[in-house]
């Protein structure tokens, strides 16, 4: 098995609770590259999502949207929302002293496994934006179930590649030395599927690239780069906006 395939499984083994052989992540070399296949991996969710979306479109909107929610949920593992709740309550917790004090505190929240009441709020608020938006899912807009988690992880490559990784020794630390020209095939291989759906997908662009912006923006001003908490953070409010702005602009 080429390094290739096993930097595939890596991400499909990291990024959801789908089972893959464990001598896949022995491989440091597998665990760099799986960067450029995330983008794959969140296509792969959104197509289950989108599968499901179809076999339960009898069922009335709400409790559809409830299982799409579930199934979504269930199928990262909840990862990335516990990455949003220690992000709020370290954004929350470690707004006080001078600009060194704010990231030390910061990055110390981080790494509490409790979680505060900022992080329960953030994690309620979310989860009921993602229901909203997909018990509104009309018909017209099903390309949202396949470019909000698409572009989500397709915005994990700049992320990692063009900001400093602040946490030694965390779970992203070998990403940041993913080869650069797989990424960039990973990068215009997202923009090639996201433009399959005309303006849904130039939509959804536009929308993931300006979370992407301020995200990136507060994590340099408090951080000086990123970690794996606000990487997942980054990854729920992404989905979120990009189902959000697609359900809205469907409704007009």
């Amino acid at each position: 098995m080429g390094s290739g395939l096993r930097g595939l499984l890596v991400a499909v083994g990291f990024m959801t609770r789908i089972p893959v052989p464990s001598r896949a992540f022995g491989d440091a070399r597998a665990q760099a590259l799986s960067l450029a296949w995330y983008p794959v991996v969140g296509l792969l969710l959104g197509g289950l999502l989108l599968a499901l979306a179809w076999a339960l479109s009898g069922l009335p909107p709400l409790l559809q949207g409830a299982l799409l929610l579930l199934a979504w949920t269930g199928l990262t593992g909840a990862m990335h929302l516990d990455g949003l709740a220690d992000s709020a309550d370290a954004w929350v917790g470690g707004m006080a002293g001078n600009a060194d004090a704010r990231r030390e505190r910061t990055l110390a929240i981080m790494k509490d496994p409790q979680c505060g009441p900022v992080g329960v709020v953030a994690l309620g608020l979310l989860l009921l934006l993602k229901f909203a938006a997909l018990a509104s899912l009309p018909a017209t807009a099903w390309p949202a179930l396949l470019l909000a988690p698409l572009l989500a992880r397709a915005m994990l490559v700049p992320a990692f590649t063009r900001l400093p990784y602040v946490r030694r020794g965390g779970l992203g630390a070998a990403l940041p030395g993913a080869p650069r020209p797989a990424c960039v095939l990973a990068l215009l291989a997202s923009a090639a599927a996201c433009a399959a759906p005309g303006w849904h997908g130039a939509l959804a662009v536009a929308v993931a690239m300006l979370v992407f912006a301020v995200w990136r923006r507060a994590c340099l001003r408090r951080l000086g780069g990123i970690t794996g908490d606000t990487a997942g953070a980054l990854i729920e409010l992404v989905e979120a906006a990009v189902l959000v702005a697609l359900v809205a602009a469907a409704s007009f």
